[in-house]
């Protein structure tokens, strides 16, 4: 059993080494963007989350779960309750399969994000970047969906992206008060691939939905 943060101040390298161990997707859909988040970088944005206190005693829901990497280190970072919701129900067994195989309790759902009605104080988030024509706009359809249910939303957006979002939150009676910025490394994934890897800057926003 992984210990808490609670329990023992786990560095964020240690967070980092176990997020390793979460499975990748079996057969990832490039029609919906199937990427694994590397470790580094979720290791990061949950210590962020965790010092804002949106984290800890707090109710989270992962949005776009895919095969749980966000949603079971919440978990380990002492969240009460964490929910993890994903369209694809071969990703929510994975990650179902392998929060069983670490005893951490972690609910997962298979739903559609625009389906979603479970209210939470926090989600963390990686959406699709909408980069594929059958998914554009994906990425704002998650931060819609993030205000009917939550009060804070962690979320990374291509950072060419990021004026556009922010006028988007404004719309919205939101407000981005934090931001920080990566470097997402995709590895070659799908036949269209053309590089062994690609690097994306992205950027992470923390919006306060004001509710």
């Amino acid at each position: 059993m992984i210990k808490y943060f609670s329990n023992v101040r786990m560095k964020q390298k240690e967070l980092e080494i176990i997020l390793q161990r979460v499975p990748n997707y079996e057969r990832p859909n490039p029609f919906i963007e199937q990427y694994m988040t590397p470790a580094n970088i979720v290791a990061d944005i949950i210590y962020t989350a965790f010092q804002f206190g949106d984290i800890q005693d707090k109710k989270v829901i992962d949005l776009g779960c895919g095969t749980g990497i966000f949603s079971f280190g919440t978990k380990l970072a002492n969240a009460k309750q964490v929910v993890g919701i994903d369209i694809d129900e071969d990703a929510i067994k994975i990650a179902k399969d392998f929060a069983e195989k670490e005893n951490q309790d972690i609910e997962y759902i298979v739903k559609d994000a625009k389906d979603v009605d479970i209210k939470c104080d926090t989600i963390i988030m990686n959406p699709p970047f909408g980069a594929q024509k059958s998914n554009r706009w994906a990425d704002r359809r998650f931060i819609e969906k993030g205000f009917e249910i939550a009060k804070v939303i962690y979320s990374m957006h291509l950072t060419k992206t990021i004026d556009f979002i922010e006028k988007m939150v404004s719309s919205l009676n939101g407000e981005v008060d934090y931001y920080k910025k990566y470097e997402f490394t995709i590895k070659h994934t799908y036949s269209f691939h053309n590089k062994k890897a690609q690097k994306f800057d992205v950027t992470l926003l923390r919006i306060l939905t004001k509710k």
